[in-house]
């Protein structure tokens, strides 16, 4: 069974930056699709970015450009770079694992991203 948990989640300015990391244990992770999402208050939870075991990545329209996810299966360890952050991407930001063909997806425990003056 896979542990994530996330880390980096802060208070940020407008314009700021910030690193995510979401480091797995209990497993490896290069087989796993990896997946940021994030819920903000009153809000449904959404698919920030993700990046497959191949190495490809998706993000959402909102995020093209200023997020950048990033894998080391090395270091089991997913990353996501976010740059010139707004106030809407107010969020609790979760790390997802999800294993196409055993069918499993595990989730962590979530960071809150604050993009506020």
């Amino acid at each position: 069974q896979l542990q994530l948990v996330e880390s980096g989640g802060d208070l940020v300015q407008p314009g700021g930056s910030l690193r995510l990391s979401c480091a797995a244990s209990g497993s490896f992770i290069r087989a796993y699709t990896m997946g940021w999402y994030r819920q903000a208050p009153g809000k449904q939870r959404e698919l920030v970015a993700a990046v497959t075991s191949g190495g490809s990545t998706n993000y959402v329209d909102s995020v093209n450009g200023r997020f950048t996810i990033s894998r080391d299966n090395a270091k089991n360890t997913v990353y996501l770079q976010m740059n010139s952050l707004k106030p809407e991407d107010t969020a609790v930001y979760y790390c997802n694992a999800a294993h196409m063909v055993l069918g499993v997806n595990y989730w962590g425990q979530g960071t809150q991203v604050t993009v506020s003056s």
